[in-house]
């Protein structure tokens, strides 16, 4: 079987690059190792998770946060 390039992958339609993508991602998933958070990783989320159960109404919705991210106005 020929060996394709990322170059060669600009040939395929959208569709076909998605469908690509989608096949890589699984392969992937199936080999990934679990990610283990650091014991500073796991006080940080405790701190937020608490932090935001104690007040709900505090941040910004999503897609506010995503404007902010991607510099829309």
């Amino acid at each position: 079987m020929k060996k394709i390039t990322a170059t060669d992958t600009l040939d395929l339609s959208i569709p076909e690059r998605i469908q690509l993508v989608e096949v890589i991602w699984d392969t992937i998933a199936k080999e990934a190792e679990p990610v283990e958070l650091t014991e500073s990783e796991k006080k940080m989320i405790d701190e937020r998770l608490e932090a935001y159960h104690q007040n709900p109404d505090l941040g910004s919705p999503w897609e506010d946060v995503l404007k902010r991210i991607v510099g829309e106005k």
